[in-house]
């Protein structure tokens, strides 16, 4: 465990937990990293006794049981430490999870609410990367090629903390940039044509955003571009340029289209290649 040090106050700290069972309050594991300049001035990890029972599903997911946290300290013993990493500075979290956690632990716990100035590596990702047809932590370390051991809390804090450092290495917005940036608004799917040999289809593209130049070109065959694989998606067209790689097939959009085709929906999964080359040959 690397201790902070006065001398080098964080620019911004990130937090990651990890939770016991569907109660957000039941944390379990908690991770801490500040940043100064772009590289890191301290972690702080511990194990969280959760007072709470363990689900098979959230061990599944981060491998914590209830035998490693006998004896670790509750939320109550470690809320001051986390309260003085965390407090009147600029907090990073993936998303509004462990925010939200944090919200409830306290209130569990009856200790004070832990006042943080909150900034989502998500928005930070989607606004930065939008090409990227997923801004999941995995997806994000893979593609920025930061080492990561996804649902261990200090290196899902330290990917987040890294995520914003090659955002603001990426666009040349600064952290109070980011701060004071609103959220964009979503991309609108561009309006299919009235005809054409993609008429009364319902497509998804992973790796591109709907508005962007493959979904043009959906919606000119006559397809109609959808935010996300459902049940009433027909096809799945993987862009040339999808943040994957090989790993493409372990994406969200991907499961999910495999799992729509093994229920017996009829959706369709071809790369762009095969799409523009069968519209090519008029199939």
């Amino acid at each position: 465990m690397m201790a902070p040090n006065p001398a080098q106050d964080p620019d911004f700290v990130v937090i990651d937990v990890e939770t016991a069972c569907a109660r957000v309050s039941s944390i379990c594991q908690i991770g801490i990293v500040g940043f100064r300049d772009g590289r890191e001035v301290f972690a702080y990890e511990t194990l969280v006794d959760p007072c709470d029972e363990f689900s098979s599903f959230n061990i599944g997911i981060h491998g914590i049981t209830p035998r490693q946290v006998a004896g670790q300290p509750t939320f109550r013993d470690i809320h001051a430490v986390v309260d003085s990493h965390l407090r009147g500075r600029i907090t990073v979290a993936h998303s509004g999870f462990d925010k939200g956690a944090l919200a409830a632990a306290c209130r569990v716990g009856e200790c004070p609410a832990i006042e943080a100035n909150w900034l989502d590596s998500v928005r930070v990702a989607k606004q930065a990367w939008p090409q990227l047809g997923s801004h999941r932590l995995n997806v994000l370390s893979r593609f920025l090629g930061i080492e990561h051991r996804h649902h261990d809390a200090l290196s899902d804090a330290r990917a987040a903390g890294l995520v914003i450092v090659k955002a603001i290495e990426h666009t040349g917005i600064d952290l109070q940039g980011w701060m004071a940036k609103p959220a964009q608004p979503r991309a609108k799917s561009p309006a299919p044509a009235d005809t054409g040999p993609l008429k009364g289809e319902r497509v998804a593209i992973l790796g591109e955003p709907r508005d962007g130049a493959l979904a043009r070109y959906v919606a000119a065959a006559g397809g109609r571009v959808v935010a996300a694989v459902g049940a009433t998606t027909t096809m799945l067209v993987i862009a040339e340029r999808q943040p994957y790689g090989r790993f493409v097939e372990s994406s969200e959009p991907h499961r999910k289209a495999r799992e729509l085709r093994e229920a017996g929906r009829p959706i369709v999964v071809l790369t762009e290649e095969a799409l523009r080359d069968r519209l090519m040959q008029g199939v």
